[in-house]
């Protein structure tokens, strides 16, 4: 069979490599660079696992940036492509998407087009409408950035927005590239699968908004966050998991998928929702004054990325409390490896991390990092339990 699978990012490429254990894969981006580098067997991407998987195992994958090349022929086509939150009109931009699937109803009208990009409530039935030739599913990916490889191998479940032949073939395919023979997978209308990533992604944000919330108090009235928080998860209907605090949810998907999920409720009553989108400027509210409570001439930043194992800085935490301090007169610099540039946002980048040890009053750290295991008086950092 062949499958294309259009964008090199964590979605694509992760699905892309263990399909292609099995199947001739081809990849499409428009980024030249990231095509040569998979074509190279060189990972784009910040995952030690994935760059492993792609040197060492059999694949027949290839790239390119040509659509008739990726499509011709295609059996299946995956669209991975970035959906971002445009807060002016509301909603996410899925011009990415709706492109695609114009290109392959010109090149490949009879594959499969297999959306997992995330998108509104509602849009693979509008793009159904636009498109009836094309048989167009959607199937939500739950991927965490710096386990993209682990998550396609070892699915939490796999859902498919459709009930027909097409869409079981869609779930056997999937569930073939797992290597969890087990995994559940479940078949929804097209619009349930939609809400269904929207739902969990936000829930995942309370979760991290709750436990902040939590430290914040914690801080504010001189207790011990942790003692607090293993109490709490001692509850089995609670757990002690995805339960450390940080500076804010960020990254690729939970800031936009709950703020696009706000915007589905739009006619419908609701409080939470929007609280969880709330919620977030106050924690890093909470945080800036904090740090800014200690008067800091010059606050260092160490790593930009949201955790280990993760080249994305995107809507980062970080990088709110650093416009925060910035806005209130304070000298920030950047130590982020990753940037090939002298200047971030205006602020300084520092190359080594001996100069931002020296040069910063504090240094803030989303995450602790044994880099900064000789600077302690100088780290500040909400991470309780040293992981993601």
């Amino acid at each position: 069979m062949k499958i294309a699978v259009v964008g090199i990012g964590y979605v694509g490429l992760g699905n892309a490599a263990v399909l292609a254990a099995r199947h001739d894969v081809v990849m499409l981006d428009i980024d030249e660079h990231k095509v040569t580098q998979v074509n190279d067997r060189v990972s784009p991407l910040d995952e030690a696992e994935l760059a492993q998987f792609l040197v060492t195992q059999p694949l027949s994958l290839k790239a390119t940036s040509d659509a008739s090349t990726a499509f011709e022929g295609a059996d299946v086509v995956i669209i991975a492509t970035p959906t971002d939150y445009d807060p002016e009109r509301n909603f996410f931009d899925t011009s990415t998407v709706e492109s695609v699937a114009h290109d392959v109803a010109r090149f490949a009208p009879r594959a499969t087009v297999v959306i997992k990009s995330t998108i509104p409530v509602g849009f693979t039935r509008r793009l159904r409408e636009e498109l009836p030739s094309l048989s167009i599913y959607f199937s939500p990916e739950f991927l965490r950035e710096g386990t993209a490889l682990q998550d396609c191998l070892h699915p939490s479940r796999i859902v498919v927005g459709g009930s027909d032949e097409r869409a079981r073939q869609i779930g056997a395919l999937l569930l073939e590239a797992s290597a969890d023979p087990e995994t559940p997978v479940l078949f929804t209308g097209s619009t349930e699968a939609e809400a269904i990533k929207l739902f969990a992604n936000t829930y995942l944000a309370m979760r991290v908004a709750f436990f902040n919330e939590l430290d914040s108090y914690a801080m504010s009235h001189d207790l011990g966050p942790r003692e607090i928080i293993e109490g709490v998860g001692l509850d089995p209907r609670i757990g002690q998991h995805y339960n450390n605090p940080s500076f804010g949810y960020g990254g690729y998907c939970l800031p936009k998928d709950t703020k696009q999920l706000l915007a589905n409720y739009e006619s419908v009553p609701q409080n939470i929702m929007g609280a969880i989108v709330d919620s977030n400027t106050t924690r890093m509210d909470f945080i800036a004054d904090d740090i800014l409570s200690r008067e800091p001439k010059v606050v260092g930043l160490h790593r930009l990325v949201m955790k280990a194992g993760s080249d994305n800085f995107r809507t980062s935490s970080i990088q709110e409390i650093m416009r925060r301090l910035k806005a209130e007169g304070v000298t920030v610099i950047v130590y982020e490896p990753t940037l090939d540039a002298d200047e971030f946002h205006d602020c300084e980048v520092v190359r080594d991390v001996a100069e931002l040890k020296a040069s910063a009053d504090i240094i803030i750290a989303n995450r602790r990092t044994p880099e900064l295991d000789d600077v302690p008086g100088k780290v500040y950092t909400r991470d309780i339990y040293g992981r993601d």
